[in-house]
């Protein structure tokens, strides 16, 4: 795995105090959205799709540092929208890395070159550079020709310059697994410290919903991938090997939606990084109101297909500490790639989705018209389903 062993050693013991601890719910990594404007229209993602009103929001560098301290995540990753459109985001970084936490700051890298020396070198912090596959996947993914070279580019620069560099990949239906591996040669080839990959997540909002994979076909496709390269071994990725396992059809997972808990401008995201139905005042009211059964594979509509990192690496994270010479196998070993895949979590349990995006955007807009200092109010705080 690509991960340095201070990061391995921080985290490690980080976890191992919660468990110690006898803690059944804590967080791995904070999902940090300081903005949601974007450069980029991405035909799998909507977040762009909110009025100005709220497009033009941007968490303050007290509102993200007071965000990473309530939470306590050893992890920070912050994302977006496109998080170098902030224009205090040198500072987020540098106050997130002053508490030594580990800071992933994802970007498409259309303005990474130019933003380049705002940033210092540190272990604690990794550019996350987003491309989905090679220059015709990525390019078609983001919906802009040319966008995959200004990122190598960048990449490049960074590398230079002593930076960590990471890619951040989403595969979508369509994809093709010689073409994915072959990209993952050349990402190796470019020097990039490490790869995180999952498989893309059917945003209810993204513009073209029939691009997501379901599970399924996201067994399947991963196997046909690893195989191409001894398992897995063959490349660096950025992931526990129990999660790439998982991704293979190898571990019957099921979801850990609060190991990745999310603060964005509409204040601390229910359930989950991926699903927004409805939101808390602070994270210790996302953690003890939220009504954590009534999501996941099995348990909710909008839920069946998800296999994303940041709803299953925590799962895998904690598995690792159960059973380490699982994980330790499967790492030395390589993922399996044949055989039997394990049960798939049955679907007729679970409730129906239901759509409340709407109702909190109109509740979000009232707050921004109606004062200079909007505090989330009690709608905000129901769960999903208060409808």
């Amino acid at each position: 795995m690509a991960i340095p062993f201070l990061q391995k050693a921080l985290v490690g013991a980080y976890v191992l105090r919660q468990q110690l601890a006898g803690k059944q719910r804590y967080p791995l990594a904070l999902m940090l959205e300081p903005l949601f404007r974007c450069n980029l229209a991405c035909a799998g993602c909507g977040k762009i799709d909110y009025p100005d009103e709220i497009l033009n929001q941007r968490l303050s560098v007290a509102d993200c540092l007071g965000a990473v301290d309530e939470c306590g995540a050893p992890v920070v990753s912050i994302a977006g929208g496109e998080p170098l459109l902030h224009k205090d985001m040198p500072a987020i970084v540098e106050g997130i890395v002053a508490r030594r936490k580990f800071v992933y700051l994802c970007t498409n890298a259309l303005l990474m070159e130019k933003k380049l020396d705002q940033y210092r070198p540190s272990p604690f912090f990794i550019w996350s550079v987003h491309l989905d596959g090679d220059q015709a996947m990525h390019d078609r993914s983001v919906c802009q020709d040319g966008v995959y070279q200004r990122a190598v580019a960048a990449i490049r620069r960074a590398k230079a310059a002593g930076f960590r560099v990471n890619i951040n990949c989403t595969l979508f239906d369509g994809a093709v697994a010689a073409q994915v591996a072959g990209f993952f040669d050349t990402v190796r080839e470019m020097g990039v410290d490490g790869i995180t990959v999952s498989p893309g997540y059917a945003y209810e909002r993204a513009p073209e919903q029939q691009h997501f994979l379901a599970r399924g076909r996201t067994k399947q496709l991963f196997r046909d991938i690893l195989a191409r390269g001894d398992g897995g071994r063959r490349w660096a990725f950025s992931q526990s090997s129990l999660f790439l396992d998982f991704l293979a059809g190898n571990q019957s997972y099921r979801c850990t939606p609060w190991g990745n808990p999310t603060r964005t401008v509409f204040g601390w995201q229910r359930p989950c990084y991926l699903l927004g139905e409805g939101y808390a005042a602070s994270f210790r009211e996302l953690m003890e109101d939220t009504d954590w059964d009534a999501y996941g594979t099995g348990n909710y509509e909008k839920c069946a297909n998800c296999m994303v990192h940041s709803g299953y690496e925590a799962t895998a994270v904690r598995d690792t500490l159960a059973r380490p010479l699982v994980a330790a196998k499967v790492a030395l070993r390589g993922v399996r790639t044949s055989g039997p895949m394990a049960p798939e979590i049955p679907l007729h349990g679970q409730r129906p989705a239901q759509y409340v995006h709407a109702r909190h955007v109109a509740i979000k807009l009232e707050e921004i018209r109606g004062r200079k200092t909007p505090a989330p109010g009690p709608v905000l705080r129901r769960q999903a389903g208060s409808d």
